[in-house]
């Protein structure tokens, strides 16, 4: 298992250091902050440099928001192949380009759309490894010996299904649509923590709402009727708690487990720890997440839990449509009764277990290493 506070120092910079003299590699640290200012890079004084590679695999790709981080990396790069010739001024260089500007990579843990326009922006080639796949085995590891919780196979679930919500703006402002959803279709009763104000920026439900009204023109008023915040059992806030385990109560009484992803719009894959926290305690899936996504999580060895569950949904590429599929296989599983649920855990069972085994016995891990060596070899030709 790699620890993923140390994959740049302790995976990255060594095989490219060997293989790929002259190429800086840039990351940010600490993890989760995007500023130019948390941008730090590793290279050698003693090795004329010629390129380099940015890692950007920790957060989805967004070309506005993250505009002025991509800008500071393609800024810190411009002397290569290049020689100064004269100071102009107080933190003013001029540069005499010698030597073609250099190609650039990118590392992300993204692939799609999104990835093609910001490389088409900045000219640079992009190389893809499940980042999120490596955190998770970091964040999650050693729970699978813990007493925290009964294995699947001993819970009888009361609940159609949780579902935690905490950034509600911003971009992922996808989780407004979900809770207009629950709320809309009387699926409230179930275990969900979801805020009224945006714990990150500030801002009331309803404003996020106004958005959609014209699709949804009772969006705001329902919102604003609905019993907001929700917080799960023992929380006196919204906590910030994916890269850890939590709330095993309600994940003990749960029959599904809601995973509203970081991202939803667009043609892409990106999932995140909001998935893997669904597999490592154990529990079946739905995904808020862009269409495409269970056929994605197929592709590294885990099963999803169609035909129990109607998993058409994620072929939908609209967006509204395929949420307002997810509300309707809600609504249909909480319309049975007690042995039909029951009846439905026990046929997801085989999955549920197969997933924790894939996940924790090495099988993912063995599929995550595979794939990031192969990435890596990619750039004895490329750079």
């Amino acid at each position: 298992m790699i620890r993923i506070d140390e994959i740049y120092n302790h995976t990255f910079w060594p095989w490219f250091a060997e293989h790929c003299p002259g190429t800086r590699v840039f990351f940010c640290d600490p993890p989760g902050n995007t500023g130019p200012d948390a941008l730090f890079n590793l290279g050698s004084d003693s090795i004329a440099e010629n390129d380099y590679i940015f890692c950007h695999d920790q957060e989805p790709v967004h070309l506005d928001l993250f505009e002025p981080l991509f800008d500071e990396v393609k800024f810190r790069n411009r002397d290569i192949g290049s020689r100064k010739v004269a100071d102009t001024g107080v933190g003013s260089v001029d540069w005499v380009r010698d030597f073609p500007t250099p190609n650039g990579h990118i590392i992300v843990s993204e692939r799609g759309e999104y990835v093609d326009a910001l490389c088409d922006r900045y000219g640079w080639r992009p190389h893809y490894y499940f980042y999120h796949g490596w955190a998770c085995q970091d964040w999650y590891r050693g729970y699978n010996y813990a007493y925290l919780i009964p294995r699947a196979r001993d819970r009888r679930p009361t609940r159609t299904f949780m579902s935690p919500n905490r950034i509600i703006g911003g971009q992922r402002d996808h989780r407004v649509l979900f809770l207009y959803n629950v709320f809309k279709h009387n699926l409230q009763d179930n275990h969900i923590s979801a805020p009224r104000i945006c714990p990150y920026e500030g801002v009331d439900i309803a404003s996020i709402a106004q958005k959609y009204q014209d699709v949804y023109p009772d969006i705001i008023n329902v919102l604003t009727q609905a019993e907001l915040p929700r917080l799960f059992k023992d929380e006196n806030e919204q906590l910030m708690s994916s890269y850890h385990l939590t709330n095993f109560a309600e994940a003990r009484d749960s029959l599904v487990y809601v995973a509203t992803e970081t991202v939803y719009f667009g043609r892409r894959q990106h999932l995140t720890e909001k998935t893997f926290r669904a597999i490592a305690l154990e529990m079946p899936f739905i995904l808020v997440a862009p269409a495409g996504s269970l056929a994605y999580l197929r592709e590294y060895g885990f099963e999803t839990f169609s035909p129990y569950i109607d998993e058409t949904y994620d072929t939908i590429e609209d967006p509204i449509g395929r949420m307002e599929a997810v509300t309707q296989i809600l609504t249909e599983i909480q319309a049975r009764s007690a042995a039909e649920k029951l009846e439905l855990w026990q046929n997801l069972l085989p999955r549920v277990e197969h997933n924790y085994r894939h996940f924790y016995r090495g099988g993912f891990a063995d599929v995550l290493w595979a794939e990031l060596t192969d990435m890596l070899t990619e750039f004895d030709s490329n750079v």
